[in-house]
């Protein structure tokens, strides 16, 4: 009996640091989403990468801090939000999770921060786009083909209208040479 209980316990340990180390499967995300684009990057601790997004619809932005602490900052109003202009944001020690509504205005800024709590944060995060939402007939993002049927644009050609706005390089370089800067004057 004892030896039962000792084992259930452990295996629902192995699974909940399974979920823990990997939150980030391609199972964990429900069928009807479609993965669009993934970033991988760096950011240095106190400073900010910016992203735009412009695709229409429901997306869901799911960002993993691999090393570090990563936030995550949205806004319909700005391109770039930080943690005193957003809308939408998420900032835990681990998985961030924004869901950008259908209706925010296009394009969307997004801001990746780094916690001045590490040196450097390292994050991964893939956007998906939510098809279980229907959109709007007359909206943009669909068209009538020649059989009368209303179809929606394929969400894979969005892909490149995910565009960065400032590249993770740019930042490491502006970083690097500040510091140069630094060192000669």
């Amino acid at each position: 009996m004892m030896w039962s209980c000792s084992a259930l316990v452990v295996a629902l340990l192995l699974s909940q640091a399974r979920g823990f180390l990997n939150p980030l499967e391609d199972d964990s995300v429900p069928e009807e989403w479609v993965l669009l684009h993934v970033v991988q990057g760096h950011i240095g601790a106190g400073n900010y990468s910016y992203l735009r997004l412009n695709h229409d619809g429901r997306i869901i932005l799911h960002m993993q801090s691999l090393k570090g602490d990563a936030d995550l900052y949205v806004s319909d109003k700005t391109l770039r939000p930080s943690f005193d202009t957003y809308k939408l944001q998420s900032a835990t020690c681990g998985q961030d999770v924004v869901v950008v509504p259908g209706d925010f205005a296009r394009p969307v800024g997004i801001g990746i921060y780094g916690h001045p709590s590490h040196q450097e944060s390292e994050f991964e995060m893939r956007v998906f786009y939510d098809q279980t939402v229907r959109q709007d007939p007359f909206d943009k993002g669909s068209y009538t083909s020649e059989d009368g049927h209303e179809r929606i644009k394929s969400p894979q050609a969005a892909e490149e209208d995910f565009q960065e706005e400032e590249s993770i390089l740019w930042t490491i370089l502006i970083g690097l040479l500040k510091i140069i800067l630094e060192i000669l004057f």
